[in-house]
């Protein structure tokens, strides 16, 4: 399987995902690279994006999959001439590792506080992150229901850099996932003092079951 990696910041994060996919698969055209297409009445590109992102969250680690006709190759050069500012190819290779084992994520989120952090802000926070459990309301198909996130969420560090305070977290990437934007949700519901004015998410890094990072 032929991958490449991407950032997604800036203006860029305001893309869904489906639109990231139609602008991938335009670069590829403007690049004069041909993506490899399915036979019969209504063929589509072999393209897809394994791990979908939120619509405003940031990424410096996206993985997109695809096949070329032929002997064809892609050079990062070629597609970030193609690509608009906030979409930036950072690696193109080919592996053998299937996206069943893209099992962990790293993340960043940045909360804001207009007035300054609450007084006990940090401490009541890692309080509520150190929950045996940790329920949140999560929209699903048969409407709002009630999840434990805590056994998805698997390490966190808090930081304070002047006034805003930072939470890096290690979560579950897929079957289940783990939005980190979900514990800002437990933040308001349980913490409420503690609720941001203003937040933002951030992928860093993607691992498989072994701690080594996806390729």
């Amino acid at each position: 399987m032929r991958r490449m990696r991407f950032q997604k910041t800036g203006k860029a994060v305001w893309m869904s995902h489906l639109d990231t996919m139609r602008l991938m698969q335009r670069a590829f055209r403007r690049a004069g690279v041909l993506l490899h297409h399915s036979q019969g009445y209504t063929p589509h590109a072999y393209v897809s994006l394994p791990i979908p992102l939120s619509v405003g969250m940031e990424s410096l680690c996206e993985i997109l999959e695809y096949e070329l006709d032929a002997e064809l190759t892609i050079t990062p050069e070629q597609i970030n001439k193609v690509l608009p500012e906030g979409i930036l190819v950072t690696d193109v290779y080919e592996s053998d590792v299937k996206t069943k084992h893209l099992c962990l994520m790293d993340a960043e989120l940045l909360l804001f506080y207009d007035q300054g952090i609450p007084e006990g802000c940090v401490e009541m926070i890692e309080a509520l992150l150190s929950r045996e459990e940790l329920l949140i309301e999560k929209r699903t198909k048969r409407g709002p229901e009630e999840a434990d996130i805590r056994p998805l969420l698997k390490s966190y560090r808090l930081e304070r850099s002047g006034e805003q305070l930072r939470i890096f977290c290690t979560v579950c990437a897929q079957n289940p996932s783990l939005n980190p934007m979900l514990l800002i949700q437990a933040i308001e519901r349980y913490a409420a003092s503690c609720k941001p004015d203003h937040c933002r998410c951030r992928r860093l890094e993607i691992y498989d079951e072994n701690g080594k990072v996806f390729r």
